[in-house]
């Protein structure tokens, strides 16, 4: 049984030889595609099971495309459109993984956030950005 398992290993990885494979754009779709079928089950509607069929047709053209600059543009394109996006929720789970040494607060001058440990009582903060002076208890 493990030589056939070798035998379909081997011949995947030969199938996959130049082709582009998966990358953050394929992901986002494979959850679209995830979220539509839901969809589609929950309303009993055509409509979102063939978008959900849209976007795996869609991964699987990506996926073995040998075109690797055009898929690797689009990958460009839609990190640079969702950049914010995701900066935005690696900020909140920083802060989530700090809560318990941490505090956070906005600078008054320059809505930079500073972080201070907690439990030191009342303190002066000085923003890094600026060196405006604030005062604050932790």
């Amino acid at each position: 049984m493990n030589g056939f398992f070798n035998r379909l290993r081997d011949g995947l990885q030969r199938l996959m030889t130049g082709r582009y494979g998966t990358d953050g754009l394929s992901r986002a779709l494979l959850i679209a595609s995830a979220v539509f079928l839901v969809l589609s089950l929950l309303t009993r509607g055509l409509f979102f099971l063939i978008l959900a069929f849209a976007c795996l047709a869609y991964i699987y053209f990506r996926m073995f495309s040998r075109n690797y600059e055009a898929r690797r543009r689009e990958n460009d394109k839609y990190l640079e459109v969702t950049s914010k996006v995701r900066k935005s929720f690696r900020v909140q789970k920083k802060r989530f993984d700090g809560r318990k040494d941490y505090r956070f607060f906005k600078c008054p001058g320059c809505g930079q956030e500073v972080r201070v440990p907690k439990g030191k009582g009342h303190i002066r903060i000085t923003c890094p950005k600026c060196g405006v002076q604030f005062d604050r208890t932790v």
